[in-house]
């Protein structure tokens, strides 16, 4: 029984930083396994948050030159995290930054490059695992059901809550999994014109009230029409969602107030749509599970039949960085780490690409 030392690293479209995850993954009984050993967030300054926010109106030139240069600070990171906590490693896994998710156009770009990386942490580095998806006509997203097919089957659905929406469950025999939409990127999005990264706890949204005009047009945006597999991202919110935000004159706790409203409303309406049994449960990671008021609002919509549960922090934090990280071992093992049920593709996939430092 071969136990991988693997480092898993992070950064997602909700802006709040790089997660860094040490995890040790095993397979006994043909039954994948997990330990969360050490973990890291590392904030992005204003400066490096807008310079992200920012990276898809780069010249192409500019943006490779922001993908390599983030690659070796990826590697950076990911070193001193090593040395930190004398850690013994096997390689590590990186999603690296989304910039451009353009699937029907036959695009996904993450950047941090993967040479830079194993050449500054000194360690083997998988990192490019959306790119193969999408050349087989998927949308390259999401990718984290892989790892709550292998890792969490105890729940029913699982959900997690970034800057976007996305769930996954079995449908029909078949993993399947899209975003479902909006989360933490409106949120904090409204929360930036108070000078705040985030609404802790959801307290500002508690003080709110509905604006019935703004959740009306959230609610009929076209993208919730979509049948799965689906997956939007940064460009859609920009063009959809940030015109109706800016639109609307309201305060920032009822703006806060009908967001969440409305992420819970279509997260309502696919959770009850697909469950197929009474009692289901519902597991919820990303940083919108550490928000109280939204938690308490999607509870209240499900009803009884479905319960909401949110792990131990280190799950709910660091999810994605150890399902990459599962993802890097099974590409080792050359096995299938995409699902073309969930994304679309022509076929399952062994994705991602290896780097050996030099």
């Amino acid at each position: 029984m071969k136990k991988y030392k693997v480092i898993g690293l992070m950064s997602g479209t909700s802006l709040d930083g790089l997660d860094l995850g040490y995890f040790h993954l095993w397979k006994e009984d043909e039954k994948w396994n997990y330990e969360i050993l050490a973990t890291k967030s590392v904030s992005y300054d204003q400066e490096f948050k807008a310079k992200l926010k920012d990276a898809i109106y780069l010249k192409a030139d500019e943006l490779l030159i922001f993908h390599n240069s983030y690659g070796q600070w990826l590697g950076e990171q990911t070193k001193t995290f090593i040395i930190d906590n004398h850690l013994e490693v096997d390689l590590v896994s990186s999603h690296g930054h989304t910039t451009h998710h353009q699937p029907q156009n036959g695009l996904t770009f993450q950047i941090g490059s993967g040479q830079h990386l194993a050449n500054t942490s000194g360690y083997c580095t998988v990192c490019d695992f959306r790119s193969n998806d999408v050349a087989l006509g998927g949308e390259g997203a999401p990718l984290v059901p892989i790892g709550d097919k292998l890792l969490l089957d105890q729940y029913d659905f699982c959900l997690n809550l970034g800057g976007i929406s996305n769930i996954s469950f079995d449908h029909h025999g078949q993993r399947v999994a899209y975003d479902v939409g909006l989360a933490n990127m409106v949120l904090n999005h409204i929360t930036a014109k108070k000078g705040l990264a985030y609404d802790k706890g959801g307290e500002l949204a508690a003080k709110g009230s509905i604006n019935t005009n703004m959740l009306k047009q959230l609610n009929a945006l076209e993208y919730y029409k979509l049948a799965f597999p689906k997956s939007t991202g940064y460009e859609w919110f920009v063009e959809k969602v940030v015109p109706i935000v800016e639109n609307t004159q309201d305060s920032i706790e009822n703006l806060l107030h009908t967001s969440i409203h409305h992420i819970c409303d279509q997260l309502a309406i696919q959770i009850s749509t697909n469950a197929v049994k009474d009692n289901s449960r519902l597991l919820v990671t990303g940083g919108g599970a550490l928000n109280t008021f939204l938690m308490n609002t999607l509870q209240d919509k499900l009803g009884r039949e479905i319960e909401v549960v949110i792990p131990h922090k280190l799950l709910v934090e660091f999810k994605e960085a150890l399902v990459f990280a599962l993802m890097a071992v099974l590409r080792l093992e050359n096995t299938t780490n995409v699902f073309s049920s969930v994304t679309g593709a022509s076929k399952d996939s062994c994705s991602g690409v290896v780097y050996f430092p030099s």
